[in-house]
């Protein structure tokens, strides 16, 4: 006996072996769609992915820039109470200046403190998103070769 569906049973009809209706397969502009879809959904979380990662660096920047001005603060400290020190210092050489003197070696360790750790947070500091730039690395990879 010959099948009468060579092809199997139009779209929806049951097939004689399961009696399941024959499920269409989608057209090349479903996929087409889909792939389109994906993409601007792919398009979308890594441009999120990117933003969430400037913000971080520039919290990051911040901080350091914070603690850079601070030490330009504690600098012109040094130099006010130095100049402050030397005043009383030449002016009578009296307990007077010599307090100055030491309020003048505070404010240098505080801006030497202040300026190792601005520095060392400053070289932390990235301009560009790592993360980002290794996944559309990847999402690239994959594209080029998807069964992968």
């Amino acid at each position: 006996m010959t099948d009468p569906y060579p092809a199997g049973p139009p779209p929806g009809q049951p097939t004689p072996a399961t009696g399941a209706p024959r499920q269409e397969e989608p057209s090349l502009g479903q996929l087409l769609g889909a792939v389109t879809a994906d993409l601007q959904k792919l398009f979308r979380q890594e441009l999120e992915l990117a933003k969430v990662e400037m913000r971080t660096e520039a919290v990051k920047t911040g901080k350091a820039a914070g603690m850079l001005g601070g030490a330009g603060f504690a600098a012109y400290m040094v130099l006010l109470f130095g100049s402050l020190a030397l005043v009383y210092g030449l002016a009578n050489v009296m307990d007077t200046g010599w307090a100055a003197l030491l309020v003048t070696v505070v404010w240098a360790v505080v801006a030497a403190v202040l300026y190792v750790l601005g520095r060392s947070r400053m070289r932390e500091v990235s301009p560009k998103p790592e993360q980002t730039i290794e996944t559309l690395k990847e999402d690239a990879q994959w594209a080029r070769h998807p069964t992968r």
